[in-house]
């Protein structure tokens, strides 16, 4: 019984063991300190895609004024490369507007410089202008060189732009587009008809075309024939003298509201006539581009050559409507389209 009750004393351990484990638990404890101490001290390396976003750009003229600086742009195309253009600076411009004031032979001047590509009047498509966030992504699409048209110059273009009808979402969306213009350095060039009178005469004739088609059986807003404009002439629409003066009045209206809208972006003010008449005018209009001279031409032949008396159906009742007013002028103003090719 005696045997049997015997408690075994607990197994001793050498005090060499103790001592062994215990300066193991030391050494690892000392050696994660230096671990913990090297990662709070290794200096932390830039993100390299931010690096690039932050380099300056490679092509800065030093000769361009400080004033000039934010319309000069290095686009970077993401369908083709530049290649040797790749440091010729690029002014943005779009212009700006209403049908039939002569905004067709004005581009198709400005895109017989081999430095020019003006796309033409891209938002006449109604899903480009649906909203604005539509409108600000073909606006960059255009102004990174990556919209294609006929009048793409690609590498080398030193200017790019369309034209844009004030009634395509420029007036709807003036105070976001004027921000992009300014936050992108876009530059406008204002285009407008003088003669209000003649501009609806060529609305109307116009019109009256989509539906007659009258050059074997197909619509032409623009011809290039002197053939082609007579049988189109041909038409003398009827003017509506009971809304005459108010249809004026508006157009009067859509041109000083866009030129208030757009005052605080760099803008040039172009009439129509002006540049028929005086060839100085387009010259200004490289300058305003900073492009260097070349001899401009069109292949556009004007429509309406003979006086408005003689475009008109009811002439007489619009001379009575008119006279008196403040647009009797449009009655007797006249021009003659002096030639198509500008030096």
């Amino acid at each position: 019984m005696q045997d049997s009750l015997l408690i075994k004393p607990p197994k001793k351990y050498p005090l060499v063991l103790w001592m062994a484990a215990l300066a193991l638990v030391m050494i690892s404890g000392v050696y994660i300190c230096i671990l913990y101490l090297k990662q709070k001290w290794v200096p932390t390396m830039p993100n390299p895609i931010m690096l690039r976003l932050k380099e300056p750009k490679p092509c800065p003229d030093p000769g361009i004024p400080q004033s000039e600086v934010p319309y000069v742009h290095y686009p970077e195309p993401t369908t083709y490369s530049r290649n040797e253009c790749a440091c010729t600076p690029v002014w943005f411009f779009a212009i700006l507007s209403m049908q039939r004031s002569g905004s067709g032979w004005f581009e198709t001047l400005l895109n017989s410089h081999v430095n020019v590509s003006s796309n033409g009047e891209i938002f006449s498509v109604k899903e480009r202008r649906s909203n604005i966030s539509s409108i600000l992504q073909t606006l960059d699409e255009v102004y990174n060189l990556d919209w294609y048209s006929s009048a793409s110059k690609n590498e080398c273009t030193a200017a790019v732009g369309f034209k844009w009808m004030l009634n395509q979402g420029v007036i709807h969306h003036h105070d976001e587009i004027v921000k992009y213009f300014n936050q992108r350095g876009v530059s406008a060039i204002f285009l407008f008809r003088r003669n209000l009178l003649r501009r609806m005469v060529s609305v109307l004739a116009n019109m009256h075309d989509r539906g007659a088609k009258q050059l074997n059986g197909t619509h032409k807003a623009h011809v290039h024939s002197r053939d082609e404009a007579d049988v189109l002439a041909r038409y003398k629409p009827t003017i509506n003298v009971n809304s005459l003066v108010p249809e004026l009045k508006q157009m009067d209206k859509w041109g000083a509201d866009a030129l208030d809208y757009f005052k605080s972006t760099r803008h040039i003010l172009l009439y129509y006539e002006d540049l028929v008449n005086n060839r100085k005018k387009v010259k200004d209009v490289l300058k305003f581009l900073r492009l260097p001279k070349r001899k401009l031409s069109s292949r556009h032949v004007k429509i309406h050559r003979r006086p408005l008396s003689d475009q008109v159906e009811n002439w007489d009742a619009v001379y009575d409507t008119l006279k008196g007013t403040e647009y009797e002028s449009f009655l007797h103003a006249d021009y003659q389209m002096q030639q198509e090719t500008i030096s």
